[in-house]
């Protein structure tokens, strides 16, 4: 009708830039969730950490990493994707400090064959800490610890004598549980931290021949000589025939 096809280009400039600002807004979105995934991994690649993926071990992994791999998807099976977490970080120190030891020392030096038995003992323990975070959060998985709380803090007066006495007793062993764990993850900080020394430390082990005949300060004192040399050269008048 006429009122239709009037209606229609009255709403027809107001349409259009609703339309221009909503394509904006989302484009702009799109954009913010790129750059921020960007910079998530930016600073996972910056600090040597890589995911590892459960049921998919990294090509060549050795026993360690398997080990790994295995107890991160139990942890997430758990729902305990922070205790999982750490599990990424032990990986990243752990393959640090073998590059830095294959970099330093040849496969069969007794140097080498000592620190890598160092380091698989320090990984080791650290696999055995994580499998028992996965015993205690096992022990507790479905305990809501707010909702008892919740029923202590409100419920209180309402509560039979048993009723409070069974909450208390599951609220302890949720907190004593968790101590537990925490205590764990102090355990496995010291392991990166020994990891992080190991490698500090091989990094300054020098056991590869000089490149260079001189040494560097001999090197810039010979350079110089001879530069010296070449200004007297050019500076001496040549006799004409």
């Amino acid at each position: 009708s006429l009122w239709g096809w009037l209606a229609g280009l009255v709403a027809i400039p107001v349409e259009l830039p609703l339309q221009r600002r909503w394509r904006r807004w989302r484009s702009r979105r799109q954009q913010r969730r790129h750059e921020a995934a960007l910079r998530r991994e930016r600073a996972r690649s910056e600090a040597g950490v890589v995911e590892l993926e459960p049921s998919r071990p990294p090509l060549g992994a050795d026993e360690i990493v398997r080990a790994l791999c295995r107890v991160k998807g139990e942890l997430l099976d758990v729902d305990r994707s922070e205790l999982a977490s750490r599990v990424d970080r032990l990986h990243g120190r752990y393959r640090h400090v073998n590059e830095i030891l294959e970099a330093r020392f040849e496969p069969g030096e007794l140097a080498f064959e000592r620190a890598r038995s160092l380091i698989e003992q320090v990984s080791l323990g650290a696999v055995d800490d994580f499998d028992a975070m996965v015993d205690r959060a096992k022990g507790i998985r479905g305990m809501d610890v707010d909702y008892v709380r919740r029923r202590l803090a409100k419920d209180a007066t309402r509560l039979s004598a048993e009723e409070t006495e069974a909450l208390r007793r599951r609220l302890a062993l949720i907190e004593e549980t968790e101590i537990a764990l925490r205590r764990l993850a102090a355990r496995n900080e010291a392991a990166l931290t020994a990891l992080d020394d190991a490698a500090v430390r091989l990094s300054r082990v020098v056991t590869g021949r000089p490149k260079a005949a001189l040494g560097a300060e001999r090197a810039c004192d010979e350079l110089r000589r001879f530069i010296e040399g070449a200004e007297r050269y050019g500076q001496t008048p040549r006799s004409s025939d």
